[in-house]
């Protein structure tokens, strides 16, 4: 097996890449990790390497702020793109990138392919939940709009993806919307129902965001702008509930001592919270297996990503989405 990571993105590259490059080839000797970026930057990072740990030069970058479709096809010899088309042809088995979110999609799109059948990938990112198992939640911002259809296409790689990868046996899917009756929501969600019932998964029906944390369902469906909104809500309420809590603990020797006392579970929670403990969001509905480490992923995120793309190769799952699809 061999993962390629785009060594050159995110708010940390290349520095976190490569220790989580390093990390993850030192613990799975099985597989072949090649960090694509640029040659003079990443080689003194790379004392003691392991022999599975590769590189492959790339001389261009793309910025957080370059514009995606132009970037990626201007930037043929970019970090992001030689990742991409390693894994096209077939010289990576997946890619994982922590760059540009819009020109991953792009590189995905141009460069490694959509798949046969699929209208339109989908990020796919996990939402913590209280029982620590998480829900997988798709579209979470690859496109903005969406036809039932394409949810429809959702359900089913995200149920899917929650087999092969997490060992989930008929996973629960939701439908994201306002209130949990048939006919509750917008005319894309009303569309959405019945194309969902159709399917062969474990659809449970409507979904209101209060409940999601709660572990309802292990899949979320819904269109890229109202997902972005749910998954930008939940980040800024926890992040903000931590900022609070240490607020509280910290304004008298009580407090501080309460604080103490309660450490380690405070730590299991910021942990459960943690998006970095989850890797990445896969690009579901691609040729090949794309993963979207989070922009200021650490090492920690990074080795996290290379073991999600491993259960994922390891179970064949982009091979079982294309045969589901094709069948439909």
């Amino acid at each position: 097996m061999r993962i390629a990571i785009d060594a050159m993105g995110g708010d940390h590259a290349p520095h976190s890449n490569v220790e989580g490059a390093l990390a993850a080839a030192r613990e799975w000797k099985d597989t072949e990790i090649v960090l694509v970026g640029n040659e003079a930057a990443l080689t003194p990072l790379l004392k003691d390497r392991p022999s599975n740990l590769l590189l492959q030069p790339a001389s261009e970058v793309i910025e957080a702020e370059d514009e995606p479709v132009r970037a990626v096809r201007r930037k043929k010899d970019a970090s992001m793109v030689v990742a991409g088309r390693m894994v096209h042809e077939g010289q990576a088995d997946a890619m994982i990138s922590a760059g540009n979110t819009g020109a991953l999609m792009t590189t995905g799109l141009l460069v490694v392919g959509r798949m046969e059948g699929i209208e339109r990938p989908a990020l796919a990112p996990m939402i913590p939940t209280v029982d620590g198992k998480g829900v997988l939640a798709l579209d979470l911002g690859a496109n903005m709009d969406a036809k039932p259809e394409h949810l429809q296409q959702y359900a089913l790689m995200g149920s899917l993806y929650r087999e092969k990868v997490h060992g989930l046996s008929r996973p629960r899917v939701g439908l994201l919307n306002i209130g949990t009756e048939a006919g509750k929501g917008n005319e894309l969600t009303k569309h959405a129902y019945p194309l969902l019932e159709s399917l062969s998964i474990h659809f449970v029906g409507n979904v209101e965001s209060r409940d999601i944390m709660n572990g309802v369902c292990d899949v979320i469906v819904c269109d890229g702008f109202a997902g972005n909104i749910m998954l930008k809500s939940i980040e800024g309420t926890a992040g903000t509930l931590f900022s609070l809590l240490k607020e509280q603990f910290g304004q008298s020797l009580k407090t501080k001592l309460a604080a103490a006392l309660m450490m380690p579970q405070l730590r299991n929670l910021k942990s459960m919270m943690d998006y970095k403990e989850h890797g990445g969001a896969p690009l579901l509905g691609l040729k090949g297996l794309v993963v979207k480490a989070h922009g200021s992923s650490d090492a920690n995120a990074i080795k996290n990503a290379v073991r999600q793309a491993r259960f994922a190769v390891q179970n064949h799952l982009v091979q079982s989405i294309s045969s589901e699809i094709s069948r439909k």
